[in-house]
């Protein structure tokens, strides 16, 4: 008997066309002959199933169901692909369990962690894992440009804690625009990371549960026409991303490692992707995404095809391990 799967999409965040791209291709290659995929859009105003006419039908919140002509649905499984809130910060995750849904992403408290990437970076840092050196600021505090530049100096990077996709991220080389790039980036997050720049070559490695195993993917290299891995990098064709990355065997084999230990330290499930910048050899971790793009343009896929792993084999693998995981 065929299971009832939601893919969930869209999200709260600047980022919910990216997810309703990455459902949408998660909803093409779905294997139909062993699932019903249905495509749930997540927004602040309403939370619908989109029908293949586009037609909109609510969700019953209480028991997350909805109800068709046939009657209503109840769903085995609940694909994440919101980037973003609710999807990637916990809050679907904690829904779903109370609801004792299985869903392919990691759990509540991995999810929260791991989008708050001033709090992952702390908790990898005892294991072995290097970042960048740092500076807080939190909506409010007081914007002290001198002190910020001798703990980092510059150029630095001025990123929204909790954002992905490049939102509200600026590269700054001069005093006079740290505060600017400050205060675009409060427009995404009312919590700020303030970064060294480190200049290397940057990597994502894509780490996923597969049959049952943690499976470290063939890495990717990242490289831009500009001037760093912006959104126009990552979606509008600005950036070559090559896998295999054109790394040493020992540099492969070091950032492996690292990749594969931050999965396993923090107790990961589903699809991750973290982003390592290498400086002399040492990888520096950047992030961690725990629900990364899946459209045809995005990473993740493409090291799974390099890998031999179909799109169709990889989502399926996705809700095969909720689904165990849940038993």
């Amino acid at each position: 008997m065929k299971k009832n799967i939601a893919i969930i999409m869209g999200g709260y965040s600047s980022e919910y066309q990216i997810s309703l791209k990455s459902g949408n291709v998660v909803y093409e290659y779905l294997d139909k002959t062993k699932f019903d995929a249905y495509r749930i859009h997540i927004f602040k105003d309403k939370w619908v199933y989109v029908d293949d006419s586009d037609n909109e039908i609510p969700i019953n919140r209480h028991d997350f169901s909805v109800t068709v002509d046939k009657g209503p649905i109840h769903f085995d499984c609940v694909f994440n692909a919101i980037h973003g809130s609710p999807g990637e910060d916990g809050l679907m995750q904690a829904y779903l369990e109370l609801l004792d849904i299985p869903q392919t992403s990691c759990n509540q408290y991995q999810s929260a962690l791991t989008f708050n990437k001033r709090d992952l970076l702390s908790v990898l840092k005892p294991y072995g894992i290097k970042s960048a050196g740092s500076f807080y600021l939190n909506f409010g505090d007081p914007i002290n440009e001198e002190a910020i530049i001798e703990r980092v100096s510059l150029p630095c990077f001025v990123k929204a804690n909790r954002a992905g996709s490049s939102f509200g991220m600026s590269k700054v080389y001069k005093k006079e625009d740290l505060r600017p790039a400050i205060e675009k980036a409060y427009q995404e997050d009312d919590e700020i990371l303030i970064e060294a720049f480190l200049d290397g070559t940057e990597v994502s490695v894509g780490v996923i549960m597969y049959n049952g195993k943690t499976k470290v993917l063939p890495i990717t290299e990242i490289t831009t026409e500009n001037d760093f891995f912006d959104y126009e990098a990552k979606y509008e064709g600005k950036s070559q991303e090559i896998t295999p990355a054109r790394i040493s065997n020992d540099q492969e084999k070091r950032v492996v490692e690292l990749a594969k230990r931050a999965y396993e330290v923090i107790n990961m499930k589903g699809f991750s992707r973290s982003e390592f910048i290498f400086v002399d050899d040492e990888p520096y971790m950047l992030e961690m995404n725990t629900t990364p793009g899946l459209t045809k343009e995005s990473i993740l896929p493409e090291q799974a095809r390099v890998a031999g792993i179909s799109l169709s084999a990889l989502f399926e693998s996705a809700i095969t391990e909720a689904l165990r995981e849940n038993t």
